[in-house]
């Protein structure tokens, strides 16, 4: 473990290697789990205030779900999160021409309609974070079949998974975090050569 202040890095995060491989998996991190995305307490408020600029980037069966279920909800295991369409596709979520699943919010954001980038959950998968009474666990979690394409890629490329999430990394715990887990990284790497 890598502790930075008052959270934990695991070992993996620098260790492995990770590159999402889109074509490959088609963003089906969007649709498989036991819930949507996880939002922060923040999130549903920047969520709430988005709202109507996004909704032009959202499916007929998305909205019709939000309409149902509202925009966010309570899950007892996962607390606030986004609701899907049938029990999958994450309801902000559409396929691209392709295939692909590709998310309304971030849309929504690179056309310049909001700040917000995404759900922090999103940005930083396949690491997971979980606070505890005293430190907050960030832990490399990839689903063994589906996210199997992004380790060989990152493999191949030899990038290793705090990299690939530089941007979320950045986005969730600041610059000065991600400098000192860089860091330790490279002297982790220096050690191990």
């Amino acid at each position: 473990m890598i502790e930075i202040d008052n959270v934990l890095v695991s070992d993996e995060v620098v260790k492995a290697q990770f590159v999402c491989d889109l074509v490959k998996c088609k963003g089906g991190c969007c649709e498989d789990g036991d819930a949507g995305a996880p939002l922060t307490n923040e999130e549903t408020e920047m969520l709430n205030d988005a709202f109507e600029t996004m909704k032009p980037y959202l499916t007929k069966e998305g909205l019709e779900e939000i309409e149902k279920r509202g925009r966010y909800y309570y899950d007892k295991d996962f607390g606030w999160v986004t609701p899907t369409v049938n029990g999958k596709i994450c309801a902000y979520g559409h396929y691209d021409s392709k295939g692909i699943i590709k998310c309304g919010i971030e849309q929504a954001y690179l056309d310049g309609k909001t700040q917000w980038k995404k759900p922090i959950s999103c940005h930083l998968y396949p690491v997971k974070t979980k606070k505890t009474r005293t430190y907050e666990l960030v832990n490399y979690e990839p689903r063994e079949t589906l996210c199997n394409p992004a380790c060989q890629l990152g493999k191949k490329l030899e990038v290793p998974v705090y990299v690939f999430l530089k941007e979320a990394l950045i986005r969730k715990f600041g610059e000065d975090f991600y400098n000192v887990l860089d860091q330790a990284a490279k002297q982790y790497y220096d050690e191990h050569d």
